[in-house]
């Protein structure tokens, strides 16, 4: 893990860490004492770090705290310019002064840019696919927030071998010859309209994938991608957890998550498995399950209606077991800004503030009726929305861990009041908006936690609702049904947009459905 930092002194920081431990392992050198402005940087082959920094942009190998050399780009480069790789680490895209961009390039990227230029030159070709998995942009060149981006064949940087490209052997080429590398806006606008199928009955219609499992057949209870999409974690009712992870191959670049490519099912070397803790006194099945994932993906807090657990994603190994119940845990979180602090919904209607570090509960929120059934932390409100089987929502200060204010969700026309039952909340990519979810309703609220819209089951989509969510760009909420079929609604008005049918991708029978 590394991060960057400017303090408002001006004083430059750039640091390796060590995750396990949570202190600096490694601070670079080579910062002035006072940066002119916020110091920007990324890595690329799991081997070198860039960052810009006095009009140039400064590399380092990962291994060396010394700089390893500098480069100005021909000059034209802010204070501290930004700057993003590629993911094969052959282009280096940089801000200029004059609020442009360059691109840098080894031959790799030479030849990239090269083959790009004869696609766009040639008119009576179509539009070909680009070569990686996100369109080459020339805006929003923010800071690097995804360290794997541009991994070497192998995670292990002990292992790590020489550099495949010298970074010194970056030459400079003119931005401008990537003016005909659009985003692909109209694309994805056009795989929305496509979606307006009014029902998708048929195997045909879809491309439905059915995961490889050699671990014991267990009942799926929980089911939660990973934050970088290229991972699906499921609990099992028998307290067992199973990671599948898609590999990067030339039917899946990007390596994220699709049904176009079969994923593998991943354990250590070690063999070892991820199992919660159990309540003996209480069978398993009927034991609260709930799981949550770190925002860096690597940890896993987990409970099957025992302790909770904190597994380390790339080992499975058990950093720390708490909280013997009663009362079990029902419904966990991270805090966004420190994963060392954890929401805990419990079975005894209360949210503890538990931190993990020092092992101790910070603070209890009391307010609901019933047990916890939903967490959703919002930075942007700089606060935590619970939800209940009593059907209330209750907002929480994340300073004070002060009641804001509470509200039971309203029961839709011919519904009996009040309404009881799981209620699950979660935040829309713009941090204000909640969508709520209740057998009987989806509904989003404001920051006010006022109902805005509201949608319940009726017509194509009869049967009661077993969970939905925002979808992954908040575009649109899908919805699954206790009849095993799913529901696609505009996410902003919530209008129905088609139905898929269990028979398009599953067995004819019911089933509860658990979307992730």
């Amino acid at each position: 893990l590394f991060s960057c930092g400017t303090s408002k002194e001006g004083e430059s920081h750039l640091v390796e860490w060590n995750e396990s431990e949570g202190a600096i392992k490694r601070t670079y050198s080579g910062f002035r004492k006072r940066s002119l402005g916020v110091v920007q940087f990324d890595t690329t082959r799991n081997r070198f770090l860039a960052a810009g920094d006095e009009f140039q942009i400064k590399f380092w190998d990962m291994d060396n705290m010394n700089m390893l050399t500098t480069v100005d780009a021909d000059g034209g480069l802010p204070a501290s310019p930004r700057l993003r790789f590629n993911k094969e680490g052959s282009l280096l895209a940089v801000t200029t002064s004059d609020n442009g961009i360059k691109i840098l390039a080894n031959s790799d990227g030479v030849r990239l840019l090269r083959m790009l230029e004869g696609r766009a030159m040639d008119k009576n070709r179509c539009p070909s696919e680009p070569i990686s998995s996100k369109p080459l942009t020339i805006n929003a060149l923010g800071p690097a927030s995804n360290v794997s981006a541009a991994i070497a064949p192998t995670l292990e940087r002990p292992d790590r071998g020489p550099p495949a490209v010298s970074i010194s052997s970056l030459g400079t080429i003119d931005g401008s010859r990537l003016v005909d590398v659009k985003p692909r806006v109209a694309e994805d606008v056009d795989k929305i309209k496509s979606w307006r199928i009014p029902d998708i009955s048929d195997p045909s219609q879809i491309k439905a994938l059915r995961l490889p499992d050699s671990i014991a057949a267990s009942k799926v209870v929980r089911l939660i991608y990973t934050n970088s999409g290229l991972s699906l974690l499921a609990l099992a009712s028998n307290a067992v957890h199973k990671l599948w992870k898609w590999q990067r191959t030339e039917r899946n670049p990007s390596g994220k998550a699709t049904a176009n490519v079969a994923p593998q099912l991943w354990q250590p070397p070690s063999g070892t498995l991820m199992t919660n803790d159990i309540n003996e006194s209480k069978p398993t099945e009927e034991s609260a399950a709930c799981i949550a994932l770190s925002k860096n993906d690597s940890y896993v807090m987990s409970a099957s209606g025992g302790k909770v657990s904190l597994f380390n994603m790339m080992t499975f190994k058990v950093m720390t077991m708490f909280m013997s119940p009663p009362p079990a845990a029902t419904f966990l979180a991270f805090h966004p800004q420190d994963n060392n602090i954890i929401a805990i919904g419990m079975e005894d209607s209360s949210v503890q503030i538990y931190n993990v570090r020092v092992d101790e509960v910070k603070t209890k929120l009391k307010g609901h009726q019933n047990r916890i059934t939903g967490l959703a932390f919002s930075p942007t409100l700089n606060a935590l929305v619970s939800s209940g089987a009593d059907a209330q929502l209750c907002m929480w200060s994340i300073d004070k861990w002060e009641k804001l204010k509470s509200r039971f969700i309203q029961a839709p026309a011919g519904r009996q009041s009040p309404l009881v039952g799981e209620t699950k909340v979660q935040f829309h990519n713009d941090q204000t908006h909640l969508l709520v979810v209740h057998e009987s309703q989806i509904s989003v609220y404001d920051s006010k936690l006022e109902c805005s819209r509201s949608w319940s089951p009726k017509d194509a989509l009869p049967a009661p609702i077993s969970s939905a969510i925002y979808s992954c760009d908040g575009l649109l909420v899908y919805a699954g049904f206790c009849d095993g079929a799913i529901g696609v609604f505009d996410a902003e008005t919530l209008r129905f947009r088609c139905r898929i049918g269990p028979s398009a991708y599953i067995p004819t029978y019911a089933v509860r459905l658990h979307l992730a």
